[in-house]
């Protein structure tokens, strides 16, 4: 297929499987509703015009033209005035006026049996389960994913087949031409081993593992050992010498480490002059988990530091400066990451796929974190708002005092809108950046 494609087919692939996380997490909300009797009025995914519904039982099930989120619509989100019990039409005041019309709209569909069908009714056990059930279906799959990705396709893992065989022995920071009287030979070269030879034993241990065989070449600097590889069949053995050679000291991060003054810090170990092919090796069903709780520990760092991150963002659409690799990206930043990693065709398929499995899981993490921050309208907010009536309600009990009654939360909807502000805000800084200047992930 060309590359057109490919990318095409990267974007179609997230895009769907996004729209299948956002149905699925209103599904969350959605199912423990109906389990403890409330009556949900509308699932939808998206927003804006309905371009398809379909009415069944007591909820209309449809899909909008915006397909940037979704929603569950629960009649008596907000309780009654506790004036009159009744719905005021307005009140001077424009802080008022927003909460009037919240609670208006809130219950408008209340009719005659729908009494102890609120939402604002349930104990705030269950309005903790409905509000969490959105982010908890975003974990599952998530953590589903995950396993899909390291027990079905596996990590990238170095073999003890050889990728490559370097010609030439160079020192750091240097180049050497492969065919000039200065070219020493590696001693990979000088014994004769080629690309695709599967190492098998070194000095007559046998070897299993990538990393293994590495930490004997490095212990083995100026020592002839016996190195045994499979080539097209059949074992071939011959001797090398590894020799001494100046390697980048490596930090915990990945990085190469460096001294007090700032110098890069090297270490003289065992050298052949050999690069490892990689594979896609499956794990075990407990490394899902620590994998899982990995990203999610990543992703936590992203959200908590975003306002910082966003201005980073901002400062690079406007400026010269670069993006951050590790930075916020909107939804068009990652159907274009989807599509470039769809459209290498120099990675084998099945890595590519493999890599746009992790992406949709990172996504559902993502999703799942995010919906947690405690801020109206995001689930967390709910949950903040729910958890606060219970611990008014425990003190007013331990008082001695009446009950004072579900909490208002309509009351907090300036914050909400200002949050809902600010997150369009963020979007479109976002969805800006990553056209005019999109994360370069692949160099």
């Amino acid at each position: 297929m060309t590359p057109v494609l490919l990318f095409i087919l990267g974007v179609v692939f997230v895009a769907l499987g996004i729209a299948v996380s956002i149905a699925l997490h209103e599904v969350g909300h959605l199912v423990p509703a109906k389990l403890f009797k409330v009556r949900v009025t509308k699932y939808m995914i998206g927003f804006g015009p309905t371009l398809w519904s379909r009415r069944k039982g007591e909820t209309e099930y449809g899909v909008k033209a915006v397909p940037l989120g979704g929603y569950v619509s629960m009649i008596g989100m907000y309780p009654p005035n506790k004036e009159d019990g009744s719905v005021r039409p307005s009140s001077t005041g424009m802080f008022q006026t927003l909460a009037t019309e919240a609670r208006s709209m809130a219950h408008e569909e209340v009719g005659p049996g729908d009494e102890n069908r609120v939402f604002y009714r349930l104990p705030v056990w269950k309005k903790v389960i409905v509000m969490l059930g959105g982010p908890a279906m975003n974990m599952i799959l998530g953590v589903l994913l995950t396993a899909v990705l390291l027990m079905g396709f596996g990590v990238a893992t170095a073999t003890t087949t050889i990728s490559d065989v370097s010609k030439c022995q160079v020192a750091a920071g240097q180049t050497v031409d492969p065919d000039s009287a200065d070219c020493q030979l590696t001693p990979a070269a000088a014994a004769g081993l080629k690309p695709n030879d599967t190492i098998t034993s070194f000095d007559g241990k046998p070897v299993t593992r990538w990393d293994q065989l590495t930490e004997w070449i490095r212990a083995s600097a100026g020592k002839e050992v016996t190195i045994t590889v499979q080539r097209d069949g059949n074992p071939v053995s011959t001797t090398v010498t590894p020799v001494l050679s100046a390697r980048p000291v490596m930090g915990t991060d990945g990085r190469q480490a460096t001294d007090a003054a700032g110098n890069l810090q090297y270490q003289d170990v065992g050298f052949l002059g050999i690069g490892a092919q990689t594979a896609l090796v499956p794990q075990p069903a407990s490394s899902v988990l620590p994998m899982a709780g990995e990203n999610i520990r990543q992703v936590a760092g992203v959200v908590f530091n975003l306002p910082a991150r966003v201005v980073g963002v901002a400062k690079a659409a406007f400026s010269e400066e670069p993006r951050d690799p590790n930075g916020p990206i909107s939804v068009v930043g990652v159907g274009r990451v989807a599509g470039e990693v769809a459209a290498m065709e120099a990675v084998p398929m099945q890595s590519r796929v493999a890599t746009l499995v992790g992406l949709l899981a990172g996504l559902n993490f993502a999703l799942a974190v995010f919906n947690l921050v405690p801020l109206l309208p995001l689930d967390g907010g709910h949950v903040a708002g729910a958890l606060y009536e219970g611990v008014r309600r425990r003190v007013a009990k331990l008082r001695g005092r009446p009950d004072p009654g579900a909490f208002d939360i309509a009351k907090l909807l300036p914050v909400t809108y200002v949050v809902a502000a600010l997150l369009m805000g963020m979007s479109a800084l976002l969805i800006y950046a990553d056209i005019v200047k999109p994360v370069n992930l692949f160099g």
